[in-house]
């Protein structure tokens, strides 16, 4: 299944917007979409059923080699200034095994699943996630995360501590921690994401202290640069 924008956004100036499946397969996919609330804390992903955006088909066939357009749209005006957070989840449901009814007690068994999910941001007046190439939006109101990191000890093994105090997300990708003469990553491409007003934690490869030094791309910049460090 192939899913695009990976993602998607809904401006404030935006009521609705696009997400494509295309089925790369050679079998029918039967498809079912839903969209989440999605916030965090106590440093863990937190998902809610939300009436704010509508995918619109919910249930979808499609054949192979063809495409579904999914419609994102508002329900209502969101917060101003600020940033709300959505996952949509895509379930593909797989037919049932068929039952070989010459076996005695023979029941359909159904195959394993597979599930999609994607990121979904949504802004209010005042506030912008992305920069606008013809220029009709005030370049001054993208939103910027504000990170900071500090090493912390969980249950006797080293943590990573991001903490986002800006107003929109921040997507973390060749995340690095330099501590002396190592340095190791993270994760190998994604980490994950921190959202405005949360902190996330990580295992960290290596213990690190005051001299350490984080490194990573934020929201898809092209060079890793240094994360402040906090308190």
């Amino acid at each position: 299944m192939l899913i695009w924008p990976i993602d998607p956004v809904l401006e404030a100036d935006q009521k609705a917007g696009a997400l494509w499946l295309e089925n790369r397969g050679t079998a029918p996919a039967n498809l079912q979409v839903r969209v989440f609330a999605w916030r965090q804390g106590d440093y863990q992903e937190q998902f809610q059923a939300q009436r704010e955006i509508i995918g619109s088909p919910p249930v979808a066939n499609i054949a192979p080699g063809q495409k579904q357009l999914i419609r994102l749209t508002r329900t209502g005006p969101s917060p101003a200034g600020q940033e709300q957070a959505y996952r949509i989840i895509i379930d593909e449901i797989p037919p049932a095994i068929p039952v070989d009814k010459a076996e005695p007690g023979a029941t359909a068994a159904i195959r394993l699943q597979m599930r999609y999910s994607v990121p979904l941001f949504v802004y209010g007046e005042g506030l912008w996630g992305k920069a606008d190439p013809d220029g009709r939006r005030n370049a001054e109101g993208v939103g910027k995360p504000q990170l900071s990191w500090r090493p912390v000890t969980v249950q006797g093994k080293p943590y990573i501590e991001l903490r986002n105090t800006g107003p929109v997300h921040a997507r973390l990708t060749d995340v690095v921690v330099q501590q002396g003469s190592q340095s190791k990553p993270l994760a190998e491409g994604l980490l994950g994401y921190v959202l405005p007003g949360a902190s996330m934690r990580w295992p960290a490869p290596i213990a690190s202290g005051n001299g350490s030094v984080l490194t990573g791309r934020v929201n898809g910049q092209r060079s890793a640069d240094a994360i402040r460090q906090g308190q």
